[in-house]
């Protein structure tokens, strides 16, 4: 099994509600999450994003008190595809940074989803 195919088969989340991705060098909301793991995520872009590119990412997740909790990822993207909507692609990021405390916040936002089925 090689190291694409482990980051695959991570436990992902898949993020029913609205949470907006900002790019931080542009200090522009991008897009929102369509489902994450700690390894990477799917974005809705809702801007021309572009391939094989690294973005520096933020967006929120809720902290274990029900707080908001900012999480920054340095990101590398993978691929975009259009959807049928004019203006959006899903996007496919693999992280490749995201400091200590933010993946263990993200593995615990994850399971408790996995925990809820």
């Amino acid at each position: 099994m090689t190291a694409d195919t482990d980051t695959r088969r991570a436990p992902r989340r898949q993020v029913a509600e609205l949470v907006p991705v900002t790019d931080m060098l542009a200090e522009t909301v991008v897009g929102r999450l369509g489902n994450i793991s700690e390894t990477g995520m799917l974005m809705l872009a809702s801007v021309p994003m572009h391939d094989d590119a690294l973005y520096q990412l933020q967006f929120a997740i809720p902290g274990p008190n029900g707080q908001s909790l900012a999480l920054d990822v340095g990101a590398h993207q993978l691929w975009s595809e259009q959807t049928h909507a004019p203006g959006q692609a899903w996007v496919g990021f693999r992280f490749i940074t995201l400091s200590r405390e933010h993946r263990e916040l993200l593995r615990a936002w994850i399971a408790q989803e996995s925990s809820a089925v």
